[in-house]
């Protein structure tokens, strides 16, 4: 494998990952969104953001978490196989 090659795979790999980031953000906006519409107090929006900092640490944390250290593992194992091959 080639510089270029490593270089195209690790950029693809990172790709994914800001996809997958994205899609993430994109669930939480459509979630607003969805309160926007339904009208809002002061009492439900204090209720929606504790639920958030609770329901957000255990839930989005851990798949940003997983996506990303996907990202590193596979990116380490690509310069590994590649440093190997050098020979």
């Amino acid at each position: 494998m080639n510089w270029i090659g490593i270089i195209i795979l690790l950029v693809v790999i990172l790709v994914i990952a800001l996809i997958a980031t994205l899609l993430i953000l994109k669930k939480e906006e459509n979630k607003l969104k969805q309160y926007e519409m339904e009208g809002d107090t002061i009492e439900n929006e204090l209720k929606r953001s504790h639920e958030y900092e609770t329901k957000s640490l255990k839930k989005n944390l851990p798949n940003l978490a997983w996506v990303y250290i996907i990202t590193i593992i596979v990116s380490i194992v690509i310069l590994a196989v590649y440093i190997y091959n050098l020979d």
